[in-house]
């Protein structure tokens, strides 16, 4: 059985179909990464995996069962914030792992917090509120936030986008060792083929939509751990990222071939106006 199953789904908004037969499978233990286009259907797609939208036909599994609801099971790391303003950082996290264990006593939830906290190199800054924050130390607390919860799946909907590279380095390397150490599923979309052959199993292109549907899949067969500086020199990473960046380029061009319209514009003259 695998751990989560889309089954021809499709989502529809008013006459817009944003996705199309989307049929996914993704085994316990799996990093897969989706990479697509920006406005391609990837956030709608993380939503009903998460169960915040529901598919308008088709089902989502998760370990054999409907996904109706969100969950604390999958956690999700969103491209925005979605912090509450009026909590500190700590606060933000406590709130989060609070809802997840509520059987556990506040000085172990606390010691959870500041692990994570600092997990993300934000201790110094554990009793600032959001606004005193850069936009990219704002996205390390939604980062600590979910993986303080200890979700059995992470779902990755651009989350490292916003920050500088050595954070967004660091971050990889870290989500990379949670993953590793028991090899909880992970679920990555991003625009960044280099981010996705470092961190995935294998990488699936969401083709442009409307009625976007999933490519093929390029397996990344590059063994674990991986060293960033050896990949330059890897010859199969640079034939999988070449595969990979030249199907996207295919797919771009064909959208544009299809979405070229011409226009005629109306003759129009400017009004004058007497003072």
């Amino acid at each position: 059985m695998a751990y989560l199953e889309l089954k021809n789904v499709c989502k529809t908004y008013g006459d817009t179909e944003v996705l199309s037969n989307i049929n996914l499978t993704i085994e316990e233990g799996e990093f897969v990464a989706i990479v697509g286009f920006t406005g391609s259907g990837k956030t709608t797609l993380v939503n009903l995996i998460n169960g915040l939208i529901k598919p308008t036909s088709g089902e989502v599994l998760f370990k054999g069962q409907p996904v109706t609801d969100t969950s604390h099971e999958r956690g999700v790391i969103f491209q925005n914030y979605s912090l509450l303003p009026w909590l500190t950082v700590g606060q933000n996290v406590f709130m989060a792992v609070k809802e997840a264990f509520p059987k556990e006593n506040k000085t172990v939830l606390q010691q959870r917090v500041a692990e994570y906290v600092e997990m993300v190199s934000l201790t110094p800054a554990i009793n600032k509120r959001p606004k005193e924050l850069s936009g990219g130390m704002r996205q390390r607390v939604a980062v600590a936030r979910a993986l303080a919860m200890n979700p059995e799946m992470i779902i990755m909907d651009e989350p490292l986008g916003a920050l500088d590279a050595l954070t967004r380095g660091n971050l990889q390397d870290e989500i990379l060792k949670i993953w590793s150490k028991d090899k909880r599923t992970a679920l990555l979309i991003t625009n960044d083929v280099d981010e996705g052959i470092y961190m995935a199993d294998r990488i699936i292109p969401l083709k442009p939509g409307p009625k976007a549907t999933l490519g093929p899949e390029f397996k990344i067969n590059i063994d674990r751990p991986r060293d960033k500086t050896a990949l330059n020199d890897n010859d199969t990473y640079k034939e999988t990222r070449n595969a990979i960046i030249e199907y996207l380029m295919d797919i771009g061009e064909q959208r544009k071939s299809v979405s070229q319209e011409t226009y005629v514009l109306p003759e129009v003259s400017p009004k004058s106006f007497v003072a």
